[in-house]
């Protein structure tokens, strides 16, 4: 067997149904030295904090494992719900962390190299996990110690960052709920107003056509981490829709000049030295 799957609920709240992790976890091989430590990746997938994509979510975990690294899939509170409303997704990705480091040692995971990778409004709550994860109000929810939660690095796929003029409006929409229109609330999740020395590297790719998610998204969190100096990697494609994922037919998105960001990204990891 080359890999072993399970579903693991997270432990966060015991009335959070909709919050669980799939993990993809390569089988104990002396042939693959898959007994050795791997690294591992978080992956967040999109659908505007109302739904969430599938070719965001399995593909993109089995490229990984193919790749070497153990896979997570976080399943978050989405929806009408008040259940769903920020930060309740924070915390949830934050526990999704946590118990990643907690079994790293059954998982054969290093805890040191725990990334992050998130897809649209995925890639929100993914900058989010990279700027905000030394909330005090994370910490004394989850009960652990400050920076447990935070990723080594992060993957931004055509994200949603603002909640201001270039925000996807049904995607800050769905987390506010009835603070939708209040702008302080929408300035909280505007997270280009949120970086800081603290922020994890990142690696940011977009197309310049998104007609969903305005490229100026991905531009403006690039500009926030360069200004505050933190170390980050940035493509920018011509042409190409929102939401192609891996951009490969495995997920109906055949854009092979896009898809090129799946190499780099590779590289890219590998790259990050703690």
């Amino acid at each position: 067997m080359i890999t072993d799957t399970v579903t693991y609920k997270i432990p966060l709240l015991e009335d959070r149904p909709m919050a669980q992790l799939i993990a993809y976890v390569a089988g104990k091989s002396d042939e693959m030295k898959s007994n050795e430590k791997r690294k591992a990746i978080l992956v967040i997938p999109g659908g505007a904090y109302w739904l969430q994509s599938d070719a965001e979510a399995d593909p993109v975990a089995h490229f990984f494992l193919a790749e070497g690294y153990n896979a997570f899939i976080l399943r978050y509170s989405v929806g009408r719900g008040v259940d769903s409303k920020w930060p309740m997704p924070l915390y949830e990705a934050s526990a999704a962390m946590k118990y990643i480091r907690d079994h790293a040692e059954e998982l054969c995971i290093d805890p040191d190299y725990v990334f992050a990778i998130g897809f649209s409004a995925g890639g929100h709550l993914t900058a989010a996990l990279g700027s905000l994860w030394d909330n005090d109000e994370i910490e004394a929810k989850l009960g652990m110690k400050k920076g447990y939660n935070r990723p080594t690095g992060t993957i931004l796929s055509y994200p949603v960052i603002s909640g201001l003029e270039y925000g996807h409006r049904g995607s800050i929409n769905n987390i506010l709920k009835q603070e939708r229109d209040d702008e302080e609330a929408r300035r909280s999740v505007s997270l280009e107003l949120h970086v800081s020395e603290k922020t994890a590297p990142c690696f940011l790719w977009a197309t310049r056509t998104d007609d969903a998610v305005p490229v100026q998204n991905t531009l403006l969190y690039a500009e926030a981490l360069a200004n505050h100096n933190i170390p980050f990697e940035m493509h920018i494609y011509p042409e190409g829709p929102h939401g192609l994922s891996l951009g490969k037919k495995y997920v109906n998105c055949p854009y092979p000049e896009v898809s090129a960001w799946t190499k780099d990204v590779i590289r890219w990891v590998e790259s990050i030295k703690i």
